[in-house]
């Protein structure tokens, strides 16, 4: 039988793309376990449960090895738990990725193929790192622009009227502390 399998990191992504791509391969939409949740975490409970829930014949197949699996060690495990199972699995997109057949080829790629994945989330999360230390340097910071920051003139208008602490983060929707926070820095 074919299983599959769909994971997105957080819960605004969608599936969809992936389930598509698993029904096209042939998986029943039945047989498909999915989740939302981050790869980087090894408590992934639909992964857990479609391994033990794998018979002798199946065929796990996932659209892409990021999917299934975000470090190396992490795949060799999940690999050799389907393999226990007397199961396989396959990648649609990352095609080295194949334990149906009986290739001895397919076991070194797939331990070379994934060292390599793993060589570039590694080298990716080296370049972002120097990107947020050059930024940095030069005084910007990541992240989403802080409200409190749109919102200190007006803040400093109100405090300036007489208007109290507590009435001004009522009237900015600001906590307290952070009302406090913007007039401490601006005296």
């Amino acid at each position: 039988m074919l299983v599959g399998y769909a994971r997105v990191s957080t819960t605004e992504q969608k599936l969809d793309r992936q389930i598509d791509q698993l029904v096209a391969a042939g998986v029943d939409k039945r047989n498909i376990y999915q989740e939302k949740v981050t790869g980087t975490r090894r408590d992934r409970p639909e992964l857990k449960r479609m391994l033990d829930e794998l018979q002798a014949g199946d065929v796990v197949i996932i659209a892409d090895l990021t999917r299934i699996s975000r470090s190396t060690k992490d795949l060799l495990e999940i690999v050799d738990a389907i393999k226990s199972k007397e199961a396989c699995i396959r990648s649609l997109k990352d095609t080295w990725l194949d334990t149906t057949s009986e290739n001895p080829y397919n076991a070194f790629l797939l331990t070379v193929m994934s060292g390599l994945s793993q060589l570039e989330r590694d080298l990716i999360s080296v370049r972002v790192k120097e990107g947020l230390d050059s930024a940095k340097k030069r005084g910007r910071f990541g992240g989403r622009p802080s409200k409190s920051n749109e919102k200190a003139p007006t803040i400093a208008a109100l405090a300036k009227g007489g208007m109290r602490i507590t009435d001004i983060a009522k009237e900015t929707g600001l906590s307290r502390s952070t009302v406090n926070r913007i007039l401490g820095k601006q005296k």
